[in-house]
C-alpha cells in the first residue's frame, strides 16, 4: 500500500492557479486535469461521489440538504455517515488489506462512519440558546488532544461573516498532528478557504488575490509535510465557482400562486413545508421542487417554464439521465442558467422575515444561504458582542437580506473549462477531462500502485 493524501482545495479551478505561486510551480511537474461538473456540483454530493464511485442516484446524497417526506422537515448539513447509501473507499480498501486505515479530516458525513480517525465541526448548543465553537472526533480523545495543542476549533471563522484562513489553517494543522499520531494509510483533508471569497466576490482576482496567496501557503505546508513522509499526493476540488448576477426567488413565486404555505409566529413568517402543495429547496444553482399535492404538478411545471434563469427542469424520468433520480430528490430538479442561482427566500416583506433569516443558522433555514458570509452592520455586531460579554441575552441578527450581494456560485453542469474543478496527481491520467465518478478509481489506484 502507498501512503496517500487527498487535499480538497474547495473551489479551486484553473482560472485561479496563476495567482498561487507554489501551486503553479508544483503542477509544472505533475499532471492536471479538469473534472466534468456533476449534478449537483455541491459539497456533500460531490464528496460522496468521489468517495463511493457512485452517482447520487445510488449513494443518495442529492444535495447539501433535502426534504424528509416522513417527518415533513427540510434538513441541511446533517452529519451522520449512515446517510451515504454506498460503500466508502476505506471500506473497500479494508476488505483488500485489513491493516489499511483512513483519516477523514472535515470531509462531510464524518460522524459515526467506519473511518478509523475523523474530525468534523460540531458546535455546542447550550440550553440558554448560546452556540459555542467545538468539534467532534473519533476517537473521542483526539478532539481534546487537538484542541489542547491548537486551541479551540475556530467555528466562527469556518463559516459566516468572520470566515477566514484561520479555520483552514487549523484543519491543516490538525491533519498533520493526526498523521503524526496515527500514520493513516489514506488521509482526506478539506480546506474550505476559497469558498468564502469566491461566493462573495466571484473569480475577481483583484479582490481575492490575498485569499489565493493564503491558501497557497497552507497547501505548500501540507505538501511539504507529506512529501517528507513519501506519501502519494492528490490535490483536487469539488467544483469551481463562476460569476453570477441574478438571484431567483422561486418560493416567492409559488407563494404568490397559493402553492406555498406559511405560519405566522410573533408577527414573523415561517415556511410550512408539510402544509404546502409545492415548495422549493434551494441549493446554490440547483433546486429541488417537492410537490405534496400531485394535482398541481402541471401547474407548477408551467410556472417554472416561464421563469427566466432556469435552464433545466428534470422530472423523475429525465433525472435518471443525470444520475440524480433518488427518492430524496425533488419531484422536479432545477438547474439555473450560467448567470443565476436560487435563494430559499419565501417572505414577501423583509419586516416579516423569520428571525433566523438575519442569523447564521445553517440548520433552520430551508435552503442554502450564501448571504450568511456578509454582515449588515459592524457596529450592530459589536453591540451584540458587548451584550454577550456582559452576560446579557443577545441574538446575532447581523446578516443582510440582499441576495444580490452574491457574485459567485456553483452547482450546475456545462461550466466553462476555466471554472471546472481540477485534479492534480503524480500519475498520468491520460485525459485532460475526467468524470467525477472516476475520481474514486484514481484515488484507489494511487493507494495500491
Amino acid at each position: 500500500m502507498n501512503k496517500t493524501v487527498v487535499i480538497d482545495v474547495v473551489a479551486l479551478s484553473s482560472s485561479l492557479i496563476g495567482e498561487m505561486p507554489f501551486l503553479k510551480k508544483y503542477i509544472s511537474k505533475k499532471y492536471l486535469a479538469t473534472i466534468a461538473p456533476m449534478l449537483p456540483s455541491v459539497t456533500t454530493s460531490v464528496q460522496s461521489t468521489y468517495l463511493t464511485g457512485k452517482w447520487p442516484s445510488e449513494h443518495g446524497i442529492v444535495g447539501n440538504g433535502w426534504y424528509d417526506r416522513e417527518d415533513c422537515e427540510i434538513k441541511f448539513w446533517k452529519q451522520s455517515n449512515k446517510l451515504v447509501l454506498a460503500e466508502n473507499i476505506w471500506e473497500k480498501a479494508k476488505k483488500q488489506e485489513a491493516s489499511f486505515t483512513c483519516s477523514q479530516m472535515f470531509w462531510w458525513y464524518n460522524m459515526y462512519s467506519s473511518a478509523d480517525y475523523s474530525v468534523t465541526p460540531r458546535p455546542q448548543y447550550l440550553a440558554d440558546g448560546r452556540k459555542l465553537p467545538d468539534c467532534y472526533s473519533y476517537p473521542a480523545a483526539l478532539r481534546d488532544e487537538l484542541q489542547d495543542q491548537l486551541g479551540q476549533f475556530p467555528l466562527f471563522q469556518f463559516w459566516g461573516p468572520g470566515a477566514n484562513i484561520k479555520s483552514t489553517q487549523w484543519i491543516a494543522d490538525a491533519s498533520m498532528l493526526t498523521d503524526d499520531r496515527y500514520d493513516p494509510t489514506l488521509s482526506l483533508i478539506y480546506l474550505p478557504h476559497l469558498d468564502y471569497c469566491l461566493q462573495k466576490f466571484g473569480p475577481d482576482l483583484l479582490k481575492i488575490r490575498k485569499d489565493l496567496q493564503e491558501i497557497d501557503k497552507v497547501v505548500e505546508r501540507l505538501v511539504t509535510f507529506y512529501e517528507k513522509k513519501n506519501a502519494k499526493i492528490i490535490i483536487l476540488s469539488e467544483y469551481g465557482i463562476a460569476p453570477v448576477s441574478k438571484p431567483i426567488h422561486l418560493n416567492r413565486l409559488l407563494r404568490e400562486e397559493g402553492l406555498l404555505q406559511v405560519r405566522v409566529e410573533r408577527g414573523l413568517e415561517l415556511m410550512d413545508a408539510g402544509a404546502s402543495k409545492a415548495f422549493v429547496v434551494a441549493d446554490h444553482q440547483v433546486a429541488h421542487v417537492y410537490i405534496n399535492d400531485v394535482s398541481v404538478t402541471k401547474q407548477v411545471r408551467s410556472l417554472l417554464e416561464k421563469v427566466s434563469g432556469i435552464e433545466l427542469i428534470l422530472d423523475r424520468v429525465v433525472q435518471e439521465k443525470y444520475g440524480i433520480n433518488h427518492d430524496r430528490a425533488g419531484d422536479l430538479v432545477l438547474m439555473a442558467d450560467v448567470e443565476s442561482w436560487f435563494t430559499y427566500y419565501f417572505w414577501m416583506d423583509d419586516a416579516k422575515a423569520p428571525d433566523y433569516a438575519r442569523c447564521v443558522d445553517i440548520h433552520k433555514k430551508p435552503g442554502y444561504d450564501p448571504v450568511e458570509m456578509f454582515m449588515s452592520s459592524k457596529l450592530r455586531a459589536a453591540y451584540k458582542l458587548l451584550r454577550k460579554k456582559l452576560g446579557l441575552r443577545y441574538v446575532m441578527d447581523v446578516i443582510p437580506l440582499d441576495a444580490t450581494l452574491i457574485k459567485g456560485s456553483h452547482g450546475r453542469i456545462g461550466v466553462s473549462p476555466e471554472y471546472c474543478p481540477v485534479i492534480i496527481t503524480c500519475q498520468n491520467l491520460q485525459k485532460n477531462n475526467i468524470s467525477a465518478i472516476n475520481v474514486f478509481e484514481i484515488i484507489y489506484e494511487q493507494i495500491w500502485k
